[in-house]
């Protein structure tokens, strides 16, 4: 590089106009990125120190041009990387996604310092390796771990895998991206099977090599109190707990409506009310507790459609049983439009057959498969 080229280049750090500043950052990454192999080690060094002194100085736009121009260099100087890749967002984008050459230590500290978008664009990195995924799924930042979970190129440890799938009972929206990933094992998955959506379940008995019935057994078996309180449950030591009784002769002599269901669970009487939803659907404990609270409510649609229940009072009840979780399910924007559907799609005389399968004991999710099938909508509809 010629003594005028050097001179020039001064003079333009001499500008603090945004003009002067973008001239000189193009110039000098023009030189980086179309001159590299003629450039001494010497020369690049001038120029590094040059941008990354002053760089702070410039217009967000001269920033992001200069990040764009680095992020598709084979050699880019490093010490300009780290500082790209710390600005705003909007500069550091391009570095965080596409640059190869930042160290895990580099991007554990952008994760753990700088902004969730930051974490956002680390997590689709092309490629991580397990020591930057934990450092993600270590911000608790459900938006961030859903994404990486995505990143079918990012590789995360089988611990964290098993405390994601864990997780996953508390957090709907990572069932999805962790049983499809390439990297999950058959034994997690026979564990997500246990508390993830009928569609989800059916993903996992055709995806992966699981035994069907011992799934479903194992389904049947969740504990009675997986979604209230086990203190509002008082056992009676001479036998049926005092809901159960209570809702057995509020059934018999005909006092249950579809506005006591509603007022029963606004009132925080869960215990009451899955006793009536149980004396009214002819099923037992614990398939009562899977069709309540189930992700995505498949089976809460099903049973209440065979109970010939008005669709408002659906609605309501689908909204009141998923607060009623122990894991404080949060509900998703298309979850209950997409209870509704089922709901409305479903033909009651269908409803009514599975809903007595169930009573003699057939296997659950075979049951929401045909019926969901069957109530695919028609022209008709």
């Amino acid at each position: 590089m010629s003594d005028l080229t050097l001179r020039d280049l001064l003079e333009l750090a001499l500008d603090t106009s945004v003009e002067g500043r973008k001239a000189l950052t193009e110039s000098i990454g023009d030189l980086f990125f179309e001159r590299a192999t003629v450039l001494t080690d010497h020369e690049r060094a001038l120029m590094s120190d040059i941008l990354r002194k002053l760089i702070l100085d410039c217009e967000m736009a001269v920033r992001r041009d200069l990040s764009e121009r680095m992020s598709q260099m084979s050699s880019p100087p490093h010490e300009l990387l780290v500082t790209l890749a710390n600005d705003e967002i909007e500069v550091a984008r391009p570095i965080l996604m596409r640059c190869t050459l930042l160290h895990d230590v580099e991007l554990i500290g952008i994760v753990r310092h700088r902004t969730q978008q930051h974490q956002l664009a680390i997590a689709m990195r092309s490629s991580l390796s397990e020591d930057v995924s934990d450092a993600l799924v270590e911000t608790g930042d459900v938006d961030v771990v859903k994404t990486l979970l995505e990143n079918q190129d990012a590789r995360i440890s089988e611990a964290t895998m098993a405390y994601l799938a864990a997780e996953s009972r508390r957090v709907d929206s990572y069932q999805e991206p962790l049983i499809k990933r390439r990297d999950l094992g058959p034994d997690l998955a026979s564990r997500l099977y246990l508390w993830v959506s009928a569609a989800l379940r059916q993903y996992i008995l055709d995806n992966f090599e699981v035994d069907p019935v011992e799934l479903d057994e194992q389904l049947e078996q969740i504990p009675q109190a997986i979604a209230s309180d086990p203190e509002q449950h008082h056992a009676d030591p001479r036998g049926e707990q005092p809901a159960t009784l209570l809702a057995q002769r509020l059934v018999s002599e005909g006092k249950v409506t579809w506005e006591m269901l509603i007022q029963t669970l606004r009132q925080g009487e869960v215990a009451l009310f899955e006793a009536l939803f149980a004396e009214l659907s002819g099923l037992g404990p614990a398939r009562v507790q899977i069709v309540l609270y189930e992700s995505g409510g498949e089976g809460l649609a099903i049973a209440c459609r065979a109970l010939d229940m008005p669709k408002p009072t659906f609605a309501t009840i689908f909204l009141l049983t998923r607060r009623s979780r122990p894991d404080r399910h949060t509900i998703g924007p298309n979850e209950l439009s997409r209870a509704l559907m089922l709901f409305g799609n479903v033909k009651s005389d269908d409803a009514q057959k599975v809903l007595k399968g169930w009573r003699r004991g057939d296997r659950y999710q075979d049951a929401i498969e045909t019926i969901g099938a069957a109530a695919k909508p028609t022209k008709a509809d």
